[in-house]
């Protein structure tokens, strides 16, 4: 088992969500990767959830394809990402780390010898944006058997059959897109997520996560009124560009922080009526 349902077990125990920051690996800088990971677990990520860098990442708005072409600039290749999780892992042997990417780099890499690295490295979960549930089994089945949980998306679009597709092969958590478009995009519908997290709950038995749109604390708490875990990932990318290491890093951290702080306030309760 990986440590994403440990993980998730004392989040709901204390009655909190989870904050999943996501990070392009090797952007800023290739150096500064895994002090940027630690840094964001010190602001208050329960996972860390670390892009792949790739040439054409179909799913992405411009702030996240901007850091995949500056990583691939430096030369970043999937085999440094898994060395910087086996180096993250020397100081934090607790903190789930997601591999967030597509099927381009991992099948260069070769399928079975990305699952044994990515095991040996400490990897916790893979999400592979374009591998579709229906093509997907004997990955997820490889990457659970190596204690990895394979996560899936599921859309506003989606449809009942791919909601049980998705329950059937996931493990650890769903990623839950919140919005019809790429990453970034705007105009988040709180209310929408909640009803429509009410439907996938009753064909999803696993935690539900809520990415794509999410840039503020207001949006954030809205979020997790009704999700299990908030996913923020351009906003983050947003506010470290042209920022040096130390500057990025504490930019990246201080807003973690204020997103950590707006998941976990008291929510006030519901006034009642006196007349």
């Amino acid at each position: 088992m990986s440590r994403i349902p440990a993980t998730f077990a004392a989040l709901a125990a204390q009655g909190r969500k989870a904050l999943i920051p996501y990070v392009t690996a090797g952007d800023p800088s290739p150096q500064g990767t895994v002090a940027l990971m630690h840094a964001l677990v010190c602001a208050g990520a329960d996972i860390v959830e670390l892009g792949v860098p790739f040439s054409d990442p179909m799913a992405d708005g411009p702030v996240i394809q901007r850091a995949a072409e500056r990583a691939l600039a430096h030369g970043v290749r999937l085999a440094q990402v898994l060395d910087w999780v086996r180096a993250f892992r020397v100081d934090d042997a607790r903190t789930p780390v997601v591999l967030m990417g597509y099927a381009n780099p991992i099948e260069r890499f070769g399928v079975d010898a990305f699952i044994d690295a990515a095991a040996a490295a400490g990897v916790d979960g893979v999400l592979v944006v374009d591998y579709p549930p229906e093509e997907s089994e004997a990955f997820a089945r490889a990457l659970q058997a190596r204690a990895i949980d394979p996560i899936f998306l599921l859309a506003p679009t989606s449809t009942e059959a791919r909601m049980r597709q998705v329950d059937a092969l996931a493990s650890g958590y769903v990623y839950y897109v919140s919005l019809k478009g790429v990453t970034g995009a705007a105009h988040l519908d709180a209310t929408g997520i909640a009803a429509r997290l009410q439907h996938l709950r009753a064909h999803v038995r696993l935690p539900l996560g809520v990415g794509f749109g999410i840039r503020d604390g207001a949006s954030a708490a809205a979020v997790a009124a009704s999700a299990d875990a908030v996913i923020i990932g351009s906003r983050i990318i947003e506010l470290m560009e042209g920022l040096d290491d130390a500057a990025a890093r504490a930019a990246a951290a201080a807003f973690v922080a204020d997103i950590r702080q707006a998941i976990d306030a008291p929510r006030a309760a519901p006034t009642r009526s006196t007349s």
